[in-house]
């Protein structure tokens, strides 16, 4: 068995237009980023490399069953290029199966060296039929974002950050399909990342027919899918290594374009490289074969005790009755208060209404309700009470059982004691605050309100507010003092709440304080508001008419970058924090590492990196609330 050498593959260069230099793939350096930031990861790998070699070795020459894997095509777009069509999606898929069943095409073209070891994989692919909650879908998400690009660093899995949410990696292949910066085709997870990224991102112009010349003929998804299914690049990501896989020649390196055949190799041996592998990177009318020895390797994933054994018993691929009267999912109460709550839960397949029934969870009797919409707001419920519901679909000629039970708690009533700051209800009865003090006050009984006033000057226009340690889902507004509201802060749960107005006119301004759906608490929380002549930073803008800021995320500036001798960083921290600053190389041997005692806000400091060698770095910021890590490069 051939060992495997880690190393980050390059990144290679996006040249004009629609034509790339080489094929860029991103996996290895994904892979050594997500090694860096999950601990466990390597052991992981570990022992589903030492699984599979000894289920090759034990299995290698026996039967297979077809796989049939169901894909969830995420399509996240900024443009109407981007929304790539259903028929280009569908080429897709049936790329896919041709190249994994050897039925492709151009699979003739092998050399008669190699046509021995040509492999029909045994995988199937389809779009999924069922969704996770097991209702009919055509296997294909579309999300509108407001980014322009994405890159490795996973947002397109997230829909927080403009992305979409993975489907459930247990029973679902998600392929995103997006705009890529920086040249980059496509990166993949291998087996045993974690779930909520697990899965193939490809740019969306890599699509039989899209835009991407030399590399539109849906072979980037081919490539990516190898590496979801446990295959290296056949160079080994190093020079004369080894991709782990015994009947592929040793490479010097990857190959681009279209070799003249027979290449050959300067490694031991001299032997013809398989430059038309779908693991080079080739261009796409130049690949087109997977070996028998990389069978093997990704059918040991799907083996009982293996990586990806779970997708095997999926449903995804099995269609739905579609006269099937469809049981609801997703149940869930919001707006929960002492005596009403709002329930609500997805769609079920051909309903026409839904029957809801409700109950204390220590009590017997059921009270029902009917609607036609997918959410029903019920009151009159007793206070501090455990509840629970469930939803019955109602089709033209039949019902669907009663889904098992969601549950919800309905406030306790809170006693309120020594709050200073009261009576504060109305923007007249506000209370004056210092800037730059820190306050103390609380939001204790369902209709509470607190206001606040503050003063900017002529020599400190600019405003930063906050609101932290919230013991409750607690909102913010800002408002200047003709009552005119200037933005909202409304993070989830007891995310802090924050602003920032820039330039802002001279005057008094008004915050109010506020429980979301009624939540209150008999404890503190902690507000500031702070001044100053420079322009405050770190918040993402809410983009409203007034120029107000929402507090989102702490974010890392390196500059300059790349660097030769001093190096400044600017950390915008939402937390008062102690924090471990490292760099560390492509290996992850640390270079450097220092304490420092971040503030709210924003923090300088420099870093001497005179000594550095050349090369990339990675400059990480960890602390108790976040962790950020950002690349640099050493110029000397």
């Amino acid at each position: 068995m051939k060992k495997l050498i880690l190393l980050a593959a390059g990144f290679f260069t996006l040249m004009t237009g629609n034509l790339y230099a080489q094929r860029n793939c991103g996996t290895m350096e994904y892979l050594e980023t997500q090694l860096q930031q999950d601990l466990g990861l390597h052991q992981r790998m570990e022992n589903i490399e030492r699984f599979t070699e000894e289920w090759v070795r034990e299995n290698g020459n026996g039967e297979r069953t077809v796989i049939n894997i169901p894909v969830v095509v995420h399509v996240v777009y900024n443009t109407s290029a981007q929304n790539v069509s259903d028929a280009m999606i569908q080429a897709q898929i049936d790329v896919l199966n041709a190249d994994f069943r050897a039925l492709n095409a151009d699979v003739t073209n092998t050399p008669s060296i190699f046509a021995g070891v040509v492999a029909d994989c045994e995988i199937n692919f389809c779009l999924a039929q069922r969704d996770p909650n097991g209702n009919p879908t055509n296997g294909i998400t579309r999300t509108s974002t407001t980014r322009t690009s994405f890159s490795s660093n996973d947002y397109v899995k997230y829909t927080s950050q403009g992305g979409k949410d993975a489907w459930p990696a247990s029973s679902y292949l998600n392929l995103w399909v997006c705009n890529l910066g920086s040249g980059l085709l496509g990166y993949a997870q291998f087996p045993g990342g974690a779930a909520a990224t697990d899965g193939v991102v490809v740019l969306y112009s890599s699509l039989p027919g899209g835009t991407a010349t030399n590399y539109n003929g849906g072979r980037t998804a081919t490539h990516e899918v190898g590496h979801w299914l446990n295959l290296r690049h056949i160079w080994g990501d190093a020079t004369c290594g080894s991709d782990l896989v015994n009947d592929t020649p040793t490479h010097n390196t990857s190959n681009g374009g279209c070799p003249s055949y027979p290449h050959y190799s300067t490694c031991s041996g001299t032997p013809v490289e398989m430059t038309m592998n779908y693991m080079d990177y080739t261009y796409d009318a130049c690949m087109y074969m997977f070996t028998q020895g990389q069978k093997t390797r990704m059918s040991a994933i799907f083996a009982p005790g293996g990586a990806r054994q779970s997708i095997t018993t999926s449903q995804g691929c099995v269609p739905l009755d579609p006269n099937a009267c469809g049981v609801a999912s997703g149940l869930a109460a919001s707006n929960v208060t002492q005596t009403s709550a709002t329930l609500s839960w997805s769609a079920g397949q051909n309903a026409v209404s839904y029957n809801v029934q409700y109950k204390p969870t220590a009590g017997s009797t059921w009270t029902s309700a009917s609607t036609t919409a997918t959410s029903l707001a019920v009151s009159g419920l007793t206070v501090g009470t455990a509840y629970e519901f469930q939803v019955q679909t109602v089709c033209a000629s039949t019902t669907s059982a009663f889904t098992a039970s969601a549950n919800f708690t309905t406030q306790s009533p809170v006693t309120c004691t020594n709050d200073s700051y009261e009576a504060n209800e109305t923007q007249s009865a506000a209370r004056s605050i210092s800037v730059g003090s820190s306050y103390y006050p609380k939001v204790c009984g369902t209709t509470d309100v607190d206001w606040f006033k503050f003063s900017n000057s002529s020599s400190k226009r600019n405003i930063r507010v906050t609101i932290k340690a919230l013991p409750a889902n607690y909102d913010m507004q800002l408002y200047n003092s003709a009552g005119t509201l200037l933005g909202t802060s409304a993070n989830a749960g007891t995310a802090d709440e924050g602003f920032i107005y820039n330039s802002a006119p001279v005057g008094t301004y008004y915050v109010k304080i506020y429980g979301n759906s009624g939540a209150q608490s008999n404890s503190t929380y902690t507000l500031k508001a702070e001044t100053n002549r420079n322009s405050y930073s770190g918040f993402r803008l809410d983009e409203d008419a007034a120029g107000a800021e929402e507090m989102v995320e702490n974010t890392l500036m390196l500059y300059p970058n790349p660097a030769a001798d001093n190096l400044t960083l600017n950390y915008f921290s939402l937390n008062e924090e102690s924090v471990t600053v490292r760099i560390f190389d492509l290996m992850g041997k640390t270079e450097m590492v220092q304490q420092k005692a971040i503030e709210t806000g924003d923090n300088y400091f420099s870093i001497d990196v005179t000594n550095f060698a050349k090369g990339l770095y990675f400059v990480e910021i960890s602390g108790n609330e976040s962790r950020i890590v950002e690349k640099l490069m050493i110029a000397k």
